[in-house]
């Protein structure tokens, strides 16, 4: 196994001690003892996934073209061999945590995903990624943004934790699907997006800058490019012009270039940064560039500098976030309905759901308070009531039995005519008036049922819709609600057509009003006798008061005493039947405001109450199903939330003692 390990790893094997003096320095041990604590920080912060929460946090998002030395970048970062090709860990981000270890003699190194720990070691670590990329995604070639952690520790290496996104291609290769640059155009977006995320976008020398589309890709998202930095690969293979295009800085790079050399799969880290410096330090043309951009130890040291910057500038608004989002979640908790566990508890809920489903109906449909449901018309429902009442006045009015004008006088002759009796015969028949409202009050009939439908129909929307909504985190008691309201306003609808009808009956039975309107309007009615009879022999048409104009050609051949008592008959009936009309609409109002408020404030509760005695109300306590896993997700979130706060609080403490991390 050593001969096999040897040819992969990045250090030599293992010698004795003295081995442990001659060791390279590390790529960036200045910074290392500061910067890892607020990695620490972070990494736990990302491990408890705050960022299902909502709150962004730093961090290093690697981007770029197939093929433009990504991985050969990652590579010489971490100091160690890793394998990658074409396939391997393209599917999914790589949350690369490096973690300088000085006391180890060997890297350490595993991955975290799906809430494991799995230990691998460095030659098997291509094969590790593919296996954990595979159970996260499946065997389809796709992506997924679900992420894999990759953490190693080994000494030497900077403290750095990197997102390594797949390279940006346009053509879909052994089996990716059709639209595989889509898929990742969009992780790309959505992990450079946030003001939190620092790019790494790695740039061929061999390739026109302005064209990659990892640079196009980076502009839409950071247009100034003050979030972005620009690693430039094999320069050996293309050092004409570099200098230049740095120089030049077409692509907008804020944060700067670093030029850096691929190191080859058969190097080991220390020749990989000795042919490096070389390159640099010899090349006719790389020599000439500033050495403050050249070479993988600046990239470490630029990489660290700016990771630390951007954790200090947002760490005081990732614990303020911590903190609001635990606040929210907090009072959503209490804004949900308690979780019922016992019947004592069900009972008390069911008497705080009833006393406000009561208190709303009172409000909606005995006061006309409209404060609860201002944009539901429908709820407004005093309104609502009198507009059917009134509609159904009118349709009284203007129905045929209401027509004043056409035939005048001639429904009166004929209940005349059927109402004679043994008698004088310039007395009203006794009999004829009742005949005559009877026949009236028929098409009050005929319409009430409408009326007693239509308005009962209503108010059980309305006595729903308010049960409903108060009670609408307990499915059973909703069941039984909507059954119990429904049923008891069909009994109710029954009484009131039965009461309604026992009014027509009476209304039939006897004429009668102590409104002195009646009087006064028939004797003001009676006043135009004469001049209609005196018209009647001449004209066509005669205008009445009350009337308007009316036709009377059809009366000429008839009986004058005859038309004089249905004169009589009409000036009589028109002012009682408009009394009439208006008492049984009025009638029925009382009636709909009795009977509600009756069934809001006595038999609602109290037949809802029958329904859920024994089984009943502990049916009640069975939350939703989506409402319990609501309640699941609050309280893990909750939980994922006070763990960051604490890891937060503890770092906190630790720059209050040890001083801040960023100077």
């Amino acid at each position: 196994m050593g001969d096999d390990r040897a040819s992969v790893r990045c250090e030599p094997e293992p010698k004795p001690k003295p081995l442990l003096v001659a060791r390279m320095p590390p790529l960036a041990a200045s910074y290392n003892d500061r910067m890892r604590p607020l990695l620490n920080a972070i990494d736990r912060l990302r491990n408890l996934m705050v960022i299902e929460e909502g709150i962004h946090l730093p961090a290093i998002v690697v981007v770029g073209d197939q093929s433009s030395g990504k991985s050969s970048v990652l590579k010489s970062l971490a100091g160690i061999n890793l394998p990658w090709g074409r396939g391997i860990c393209t599917r999914v981000p790589l949350i690369m945590q490096l973690q300088d270890n000085p006391q180890a003699d060997h890297p350490k190194l595993y991955l975290e995903f799906n809430g494991k720990v799995i230990p691998t070691e460095e030659n098997n670590i291509a094969k590790a990624i593919n296996d954990a990329t595979d159970e996260i995604v499946g065997h389809e070639k796709g992506v997924s943004n679900m992420p894999l952690t990759l953490v190693i520790k080994k000494y030497g290496i900077p403290d750095l934790t990197m997102i390594d996104l797949p390279g940006i291609t346009r053509v879909p290769v052994h089996g990716q699907p059709e639209n595989i640059y889509e898929q990742i155009s969009e992780m790309i977006m959505e992990y450079t997006r946030p003001e939190e995320s620092i790019i790494l976008n790695v740039l061929s020398a061999t390739v026109d800058f302005s064209t990659c589309q990892s640079i196009r890709m980076s502009q839409m998202v950071d247009k100034t490019g003050r979030r972005t930095l620009a690693v430039i690969t094999k320069v050996d293979k293309a050092p004409e012009g570099l200098l230049e295009k740095v120089k030049a800085d077409d692509v907008n790079i804020g944060l700067g270039y670093a030029c850096v050399r691929n190191r080859s799969g058969a190097e080991t880290c220390e020749e990989a940064r000795l042919k490096e410096v070389k390159l640099f330090d010899t090349h006719p043309l790389l020599r000439k560039i500033d050495k403050s951009i050249v070479g993988v130890p600046v990239l470490a040291q630029k990489l660290m500098q700016i990771q630390a910057t951007i954790i200090a500038k947002y760490l005081p608004e990732i614990v303020m976030k911590i903190d609001d989002k635990l606040d929210e979640n907090m009072a959503e908790l209490k804004r949900m309905p308690k979780n019922l566990s016992s019947v004592e508890d069900a009972m008390m809920a069911f008497m705080e759901i009833m006393g406000s489903a009561k208190e709303s109906l009172r409000k909606v449909l005995l006061r006309g308070e409209i404060d609860e449901y201002l944009d539901e018309k429908d709820m407004h429902c005093p309104a609502r009531l009198v507009e059917m009442l009134n509609q159904y006045f009118e349709e009284l009015q203007n129905c045929t039995e209401n027509d004043l004008t056409t035939n005048f006088l001639v429904e009166e002759m004929e209940v005349l005519e059927e109402a004679k009796g043994i008698g004088l015969t310039d007395v009203l028949p006794h009999t004829a008036f009742p005949f005559l409202l009877q026949r009236k009050m028929k098409e009050i009939s005929s319409k009430l049922p409408s009326l007693v439908v239509r308005v009962w129909d209503y108010i059980e929307g309305v006595v729903i819709q308010a049960l409903m909504r108060h009670s609408q985190n307990y499915p059973h008691l909703q069941l039984s609600t909507r059954r119990v309201a429904s049923s008891l306003i069909k009994k109710m609808k029954g009484k009131t057509m039965n009461r309604m009808m026992k009014i027509v009956e009476m209304e039939k039975l006897t004429n009668y009003t102590c409104n002195p309107e009646y009087l006064l309007e028939r004797n003001k009615l009676m006043t135009q006798q004469d001049q209609f009879f005196n018209y009647c022999t001449s004209r066509n048409c005669v205008h009445l008061e009350a009337f308007g104009i009316v036709g009377v050609a059809h009366l000429r051949n008839h009986n004058q005493q005859l038309l004089q008592q249905a004169f009589d008959l009409k000036m009589r009936m028109t002012p009682y039947w408009k009394i009439v009309l208006q008492r049984f609409v009025d009638t029925v109002a009382l009636h709909l405001r009795f009977s509600v408020q009756n069934l809001v404030n006595k038999k609602m509760e109290k037949e809802i109450r029958r329904e859920l005695t024994g089984p009943g109300i502990k049916k009640m306590m069975e939350e939703k199903p989506e409402m319990a896993e609501k309640r699941e997700k609050l309280n893990r979130s909750n939980k994922q939330l006070r763990e960051s706060a604490e890891v937060v609080a503890k770092f906190m403490n630790r720059i209050a003692t040890d001083g801040d991390y960023d100077r």
